[in-house]
Parts: C-alpha cells; sequence; structure tokens
C-alpha cells in the first residue's frame, strides 16, 4: 500500500532499493526491497526510499509523498502513522530505454 501511495505523487519516478546493509541484509527476509514497516506500540513508523524524476521539487515531493502515504495507509488500516520517512535514494535522469 505505501509502495502505491509513494508512486502515485508527481514527480516520483519509481521505488528505489534501499542502500545495502551487510549486517542487515543477514538477518532481514527482504533486504532490498524499498520500503519498510514497523508497527511500534500499535502505531505504524514507514521508511520509503523514492527515485525522483530529475527537474522535480525534491522537498515537494518528498512532502507531498509523506502526506499520501500517512492518508492512505491510516483511511486503509484504521491505525495511526507516526512518522514517514522519505530517503531520496535516486535521480532519473532519462527513462531507462528497453533494448
Amino acid at each position: 500500500m505505501a509502495e502505491i501511495a509513494a508512486t502515485e505523487v508527481d514527480g516520483v519516478a519509481g521505488i528505489s532499493k534501499k542502500n545495502i546493509d551487510l549486517k542487515g541484509a543477514i538477518k532481514s527476509k527482504n533486504p532490498f526491497g524499498g520500503v519498510k514497516v514497523e508497527n511500534i506500540n500499535g502505531s505504524i513508523q514507514i521508511s520509503v526510499y523514492i527515485k525522483v524524476e530529475k527537474n522535480s521539487n525534491v522537498k515537494e515531493v518528498a512532502e507531498k509523498v509523506q502526506e499520501n502515504i500517512k492518508d492512505k495507509i491510516q483511511t486503509m488500516t484504521n491505525t495511526a502513522v507516526t512518522k514517514v520517512n522519505v530517503i531520496i535514494a535516486d535521480i532519473e535522469f532519462e527513462k531507462e530505454t528497453e533494448e
């Protein structure tokens, strides 16, 4: 749900894979996903790694992603989202072409 909510925002080119942490990769079942969701004391904290389109206002895009994820998750789950971390992991300068 968080991934879909993030990609709905104009300026987001997609979800990026988070930086590889070897210690975390050994412990985690899915160490390379771009969305991390934690349920802490009945509230949800989300971290999402996004790729933004070039010429986008990064601050504005990140704020809209935060708002959209929080709104969608709270509406769908009826659970408080206390924190949404948006990490700009990459900038897309050119669309990748399929050959």
